[in-house]
């Protein structure tokens, strides 16, 4: 039997191999044993009943808690050339009809339910007229009141048990604790069944917490390197939901709402604009399930705390189902802790009691110092083997990418805006540590404070990412208005309690090469990534349907030019080829042409001669305006290509006494001291910190003058 698996996972599936424990699970199902599995999300559970269903002669049926998610997988399996079909209240009477008919007619082999629909006399009635051999419970936690989203259905599903005497169970989910497995196997009677429990392990998830200090704005810096990437965003509130996604599409993405507060309509267009690429955010209440089956979920922001680990590993398991690395960000506050806390003391004493155990294991999770993964899999009743996970959290990255003990830097920082009062911004707080001789510091005698020159060993841009991370962290706030620090309760205590600091003294913000490529990967990938959408919009499916991501990936990084090379692709095979393998080889051979001949595809990045050209330009006293007649070109679009010259390694003559002339040394302290809190990459939170009041070309002015002196 495990030759025919494999020659179905081959040519119906496109995958050369199983994963871990897939192989040993189906062959236990195609035995007719009653089977348990345990496996995290991704880690490849339909395969467990669907390469069982190609080969019973019966019918496979399968119950699953979300109509969402069978219409997802029946369009996958028919883009696989597999017989599968669901009976949901979204068919009309017709079409419901019809497919009725087909299961009679023993037409096909994959049913999905949800299990109100199979407990009905109808369902029942029509599956004793045919064979049916596997009945597959998914999300099978659902049986269990311990589980985090019980559903009172499942417990009747058992009671059908006697009615298939020759069919197996099988039941799978993705996060069960011990006792959630017990009451899975009880409550479904399973008979002398054999469980498998895969790690639950997500290595391809990055594991991010920081403390929620603005969380829209946290939010906003997040994404801006995800600008085309799908996510989900979980809030705590209805109201937050809707305001949020408001925010985001103000700020040029495309989001939705997801919450039980929505009409049916307007949920269900949510879902279906997200698994067809047609939104890129959705955004969705912590309290509501959303059962979302995308694959290319690229990350998971928990914008509110989650209500328990197993639901904040439900939820970042939306992540990166296709192996690709996916990221997942909780934004961490005590207060939303005391929010829980306050809204249980409505329950009753037992039920208060077990989500108050949850909540504390939660926050021994936010609050771990060491490698994430050792307290999420210790709650699930697993041992992490490894003490790090190398690069896979914010923990472990953080002893690996030149993160430095800042503690002295950090007293440093905090002591110098006590002394001054708490009067002062971030550049005035610099030029004391670093004992500048500013007029202004002379003639207010902080030459004599403790603090004076106690930071000389750290530059300028330095004590701005220290300052910029202590903002970040609630150790101070800026008033920006005001123009000064001001210490939090939390910076306060810090001066009398100290402890050890680890952050960062050397910025990310990473130079561009003026030496690109005419064509790389990711080019590749967006226009053949182009392609997969238009097919997918013709038959009204999801883009991963027609191909899956990493599938896509992989096609971008080999370029195949040959039929075989397409079928060499992991999750390709001869029926996809037929129907859009042609299409796909040709554009990567017009591609390779266009790079061959010295074209490529187009960006909007700088001409590299070019902005080499204006920065000597400059240097030579040309000014401004005459660089932008001579070159044709808009007098923004000049200060673009410096910023660009002073990135690639270059320095500008004269910037600084170009900035003071025009704008004068209080507004320049004032943009600066803005860029050293939030960096200099987008002008538009500059622009907007500022409420309009200084221009874009003022601001890129002041950028290239702090660029040039750090």
């Amino acid at each position: 039997m495990s030759v025919k698996a494999k020659s179905i996972l081959r040519n119906k599936f496109g995958y050369n191999e199983f994963r871990d424990l897939q192989q040993d699970i189906i062959n236990n199902v195609l035995k007719k044993k009653d089977t348990l599995v345990i496996m995290p999300t991704g880690g490849g559970k339909s395969l467990c009943y669907q390469i069982p269903a190609l080969i019973f002669e019966g019918l496979t049926v399968v119950i699953s808690p979300l109509i969402s998610l069978m219409k997802d997988q029946v369009e996958q399996l028919k883009e696989l050339n597999v017989d599968a079909l669901f009976l949901n209240s979204t068919l009309k009477k017709k079409d419901y009809k019809k497919n009725v008919d087909l299961v009679r007619e023993n037409k096909v082999k994959l049913l999905y339910v949800a299990p109100e629909t199979f407990m009905t006399d109808a369902t029942q009635e029509m599956l004793s007229q045919v064979r049916v051999d596997c009945i597959t419970v998914d999300e099978a936690h659902c049986v269990s009141e311990w589980g985090h989203d019980f559903r009172p259905e499942y417990m009747k599903i058992a009671t059908t048990r006697d009615r298939y005497p020759d069919a197996v169970f099988l039941a799978l989910t993705a996060t069960a604790t011990n006792k959630v497995q017990e009451d899975i196997a009880n409550s479904l009677k399973l008979i002398d069944y054999t469980k498998f429990i895969s790690s639950f392990d997500r290595d391809n998830l990055f594991l991010k917490v920081i403390p929620k200090v603005d969380p829209t704005r946290q939010t906003l810096d997040f994404l801006k390197k995800r600008r085309k990437q799908p996510g989900i965003i979980y809030c705590f509130k209805r109201k937050q939901v809707e305001t949020l996604c408001e925010e985001l599409n103000a700020h040029g993405y495309l989001a939705r709402p997801y919450h039980a507060g929505l009409a049916d309509k307007d949920r269900d267009q949510s879902q279906e604009m997200f698994l067809k690429d047609e939104v890129q955010i959705i955004v969705a209440t912590i309290a509501f399930g959303m059962g979302i089956n995308k694959p290319n979920v690229r990350f998971v922001i928990h914008y509110d705390l989650p209500k328990s680990i197993e639901s904040y590993y439900q939820e970042i398991g939306r992540a990166g189902r296709d192996g690709l690395k996916s990221d997942c960000l909780l934004l961490f506050s005590y207060t939303d802790i005391s929010k829980f806390k306050y809204l249980l003391k409505r329950k009753e004493e037992s039920e208060r009691q077990i989500a108050e155990k949850q909540i504390d294991s939660l926050v021994e999770y936010l609050e771990y110092q060491n490698c994430r993964r050792i307290p999420l899999l210790k709650y699930f009743g697993e041992v992490y083997e490894k003490t790090k996970c190398g690069d896979l959290c914010d923990n472990c990255l953080a002893q690996i990418t030149g993160e430095a003990d800042i503690t002295e830097f950090v007293y440093k920082y905090l002591y110098c805006v006590k002394e001054l009062n708490e009067e002062h911004g971030l550049g005035y707080v610099a030029n004391v540590l670093r004992a500048v001789k500013d007029p202004k510091i002379l003639k207010n005698r902080h030459d004599d404070l403790k603090s004076y020159g106690t930071g000389k060993n750290l530059q300028r841009n330095q004590w701005a990412l220290v300052a910029r991370q202590l903002i970040d962290t609630s150790f101070m706030i800026w008033d920006q208005k005001k123009d000064r620090l001001e210490l939090t309760p939390k910076g306060t205590s810090y001066l009398s309690k100290q402890y050890q600091i680890t952050g960062k003294l050397v910025d990310e913000e990473k130079k561009t090469s003026d030496k690109r490529p005419n064509i790389t990967e990711s080019d590749v990938f967006n226009v053949l990534n182009d392609v997969r959408k238009e097919y997918a919009e013709m038959q009204g499916i999801p883009s991963y349907a027609v191909i899956p991501e990493e599938s896509l990936h992989e096609m971008a990084r080999t370029l195949p030019t040959t039929k075989d090379e397409f079928l060499d692709i992991e999750g390709l095979t001869d029926f996809k080829y037929k129907k859009y393998g042609e299409k796909f080889l040709t554009m990567i051979a017009k591609l390779s042409k266009d790079s061959k001949n010295g074209g490529g595809i187009s960006d909007n990045a700088p001409d590299s001669t070019k902005f080499m050209q204006i920065g000597e330009k400059y240097n030579k006293g040309m000014p401004i305006r005459e660089i932008s007649d001579e070159f044709d070109m808009k007098y923004t679009v000049v200060l673009d290509n410096l910023y660009h010259y002073i990135q690639s390694g270059g320095k500008l003559h004269k910037i600084d006494w170009l900035a003071k002339r025009i704008l004068g040394k209080e507004i320049l302290d004032k943009v600066t001291d803005a860029y050293d809190a939030y960096g200099c990459s987008d002008l538009d939170k500059i622009y907007k910190k500022f409420n309009g009041e200084i221009i874009y070309d003022h601001l890129k002015i002041i950028r290239l003058y702090y660029m040039n002196e750090i």
